[in-house]
């Protein structure tokens, strides 16, 4: 008689073919692989071969179908030499009194909105502001639909260039809308304080909703409103001389406008020859292929760059999340002297973009959201950027798979030797029953055997319990300690959130150290303790080898899944990521010299986010300051670094931007996990 024992239904080494040992062999090639053509494949996206050319896709926008009749240029010039002479009276403030007066005599209904921020950060500084708004009503419509007309006034005492003449062109062009009876939809004209304040404060009264953290920003109540807002224009003329027109398309957390309405406004410009141009750069048609693709790649990575930082870069980014699409036209002063003033052009070109909207019948949707530009005229869409960063996500999980393998090799390794142990076990015994089957009948030798095997059975049960409870397949010690290492990372993450509120209040009232420095230093001195903390942590894990492998597959599939869930908003703020973490990130526990995995962590250390933060602040520095020394430039980048990260943690309070919550809360936790299997 032979005894035999059923294999499990669960064996993890059951069904490994050809494909998977060779996966598990050669994983490490294929993952490099797959990252090199996720990065070669993105930069082809410049070429005119993968992008495409722009093209309308609502044909209801009729765009210069119609002839453009703007003639107020005249009255333009008088508004912005009056509009000097009142700022000179008011260095400090806007001049409500004026503006509203203005927009009074053209017959417009006029109101004020009042909004007050309580400042976040510290004990609780209060600023207060007002905004100028007047309301065309639509006298072929009922005042169901609206198109907004913005710009934002700053005072002579301004750090940034003067709007002046974008006010002046605003008023002319309330003053020439007024006289035209083909409106079938509200035109809302408004003058906003304190730059990208008073616009959010604006959007959300008008809407009665509050983005940012409650409390934050008081956006009061609006006197009027008119229907419901389809687009936005926001005009910053720094001069009545410009030399072009940037089209600004880039909004808060990485929204984009329709690519309709930025072809609308390329399109007016060409055809009333108005040089325009996407981020300060023209159009090139080199003959040569190398130049034309570099020229259309440092265009399409500077849309990258910007869009990757979460912040709008013009007020038109904060009308995006309430659905309404919107871009900003920044004029540049002309640096030649002489030339007429570009009054006359710019109104006719705002002429044609407010009547093409005006014959829209919905909301646009029929174009691209989501799309990169690598010239005015040409994009790629979602569909061809995505699988650039879908390759290198495809590395980590492939890299996080094979970890798995691994595992489970060595549990089929463990089992084998115990299953040939059980083996030897069993035929001692079938020899002992076959000398004996005369004796079969005789119940002391079978009880004999019975109990025999019985114990054999619970030595072996027990053993491979303990080689599942090691590995953590039934949920053992090992599963328990990785999943509350996950866990106290994310509750370290939301402390990180938190922290630049908490330690402002506690030591700007303690202490009186500026806003500024309490946020740099306090997150400094945060991330050194969680980097001690975790080193320690990674030491007492590495007892068992299980739990860092166990880690970095969990962290693996976390950071992938990060990725593409980010790039479904913010690609670029995904690919910038992608790029730099994931090369160091498939490096993580591979490499068995000592050398070889201090340079893996030193290199992770540079992608902690304060390091990434203080690298592009760098970077910028070096791009805007060719001729500065080193040592100008490390000064410049502290300075401007401790800024930018009070901007952003501004930012995600005031308004709701989502940079600083998605590094803090998320992407820190992802990388102290990979710290600790390193």
């Amino acid at each position: 008689m032979r005894i035999k024992k059923m294999g499990l239904l669960t064996d993890p080494g059951a069904g490994r073919g050809k494909l998977t040992m060779m996966l598990e062999a050669h994983h490490g090639r294929l993952c490099i692989v797959l990252y090199l053509c996720g990065v070669v494949y993105f930069a082809l996206l410049a070429h005119e071969h993968f992008s495409a050319a722009t093209y309308f896709s609502e044909n209801a926008l009729l765009p210069g179908l119609v002839e453009s009749e703007y003639d107020e240029d005249h009255s333009a010039k008088k508004f912005l030499v009056e509009l000097k002479d009142e700022g000179s009276r008011y260095p400090d403030s806007m001049p409500y009194s004026w503006l509203l007066a203005k927009f009074g005599q053209m017959g417009l209904e006029t109101y004020t909105h009042n909004f007050t921020l309580e400042y976040p950060l510290g004990p609780g500084s209060q600023y207060r502001g007002k905004n100028v708004y007047a309301i065309l009503r639509a006298p072929r419509g009922a005042s169901t639909e609206a198109v907004v007309l913005s710009t934002p006034y700053r005072p002579p005492s301004s750090a940034h260039p003067t709007t002046h003449p974008g006010i002046a062109l605003l008023l002319s062009l309330a003053k020439f809308f007024r006289r035209q009876k083909y409106w079938a939809k509200d035109l809302i004209f408004l003058v906003t304080e304190h730059e990208q304040l008073g616009t959010q404060a604006w959007v959300e009264a008008y809407h009665q909703a509050s983005s940012g953290h409650p409390g934050v920003l008081k956006h009061g109540d609006l006197p009027a409103r008119a229907g419901a807002i389809q687009a936005a224009v926001n005009l910053e003329l720094r001069s009545d001389r410009i030399s072009h027109i940037d089209v600004k398309v880039e909004g808060l957390n990485g929204q984009l406008p329709n690519l309709d309405l930025v072809n609308l406004v390329h399109r007016l410009c060409a055809m009333e020859s108005v040089r325009h141009t996407f981020k300060n750069r023209d159009n090139a048609n080199y003959a040569d292929p190398w130049r034309q693709w570099s020229y259309s790649f440092r265009t399409m990575m500077s849309m990258v760059f910007t869009q990757a930082t979460g912040m709008t870069n013009g007020n038109h980014g904060l009308f995006h999340r309430f659905g309404i699409e919107a871009v900003t036209l920044e004029g540049f002063e002309r640096r030649t002297a002489g030339g007429p003033p570009m009054f006359y052009q710019m109104g006719r070109v705002v002429e044609g973009i407010c009547r093409s909207l005006n014959n829209l019948l919905e909301r646009f949707h029929q174009s691209f959201f989501f799309y990169l530009l690598s010239a005015t005229d040409r994009y790629i869409s979602i569909g061809a950027y995505m699988p650039s960063l879908g390759l290198m996500c495809g590395a980590l999980l492939i890299r996080a798979f094979s970890l798995w393998l691994r595992m489970s090799s060595e549990e089929s390794a463990q089992a084998s030797n115990h299953e040939s142990n059980e083996s030897k076990d069993e035929d001692e015994l079938t020899k002992e029953v076959d000398q004996k089957e005369g004796n079969i009948n005789d119940d002391k030798f079978v009880d004999e055997k019975i109990e025999d095997t019985t114990e054999i059975s619970e030595k072996e049960e027990s053993t491979i319990s303990d080689v599942k409870e090691k590995l953590g397949l039934h949920g053992g010690p090992v599963l328990v300690v990785v999943g509350g290492l996950v866990l106290a990372a994310h509750v370290l993450g939301v402390m990180a959130v938190n922290l630049p509120v908490f330690v402002t209040r506690f030591a700007v009232t303690t202490w009186n150290i500026p806003t500024v420095d309490c946020v740099w230093i306090g997150s400094i001195v945060f991330s050194v303790l969680l980097v001690g903390a975790a080193t320690i942590i990674a030491r007492m894990v590495a007892i068992n080898p299980d739990v860092p492998i166990l880690l970095n597959i969990a962290a693996l599939l976390e950071l992938a899944t990060l990725l593409l869930a980010v790039a479904m908003h913010n690609f670029s703020l995904a690919l910038v990521c992608g790029m730099l973490c994931t090369p160091i990130a498939l490096g993580i526990g591979t490499f068995k010299r000592w050398w070889l995995r201090g340079a893996v962590r030193i290199l992770w250390l540079l992608v902690h986010p304060l390091s990434l933060l203080s690298l592009a602040v760098l970077l910028a520095a070096r791009t805007n300051f060719p001729e500065e020394s080193l040592m100008g430039l490390l000064s410049r980048t502290n300075l401007a670094a401790r800024q930018a990260l009070l901007l952003t943690v501004v930012d995600s309070l005031v308004y709701g931007s989502w940079a600083f919550n998605v590094a803090a809360g998320t992407f820190l936790p992802t990388w102290l996990l990979l710290w600790v299997a390193s």
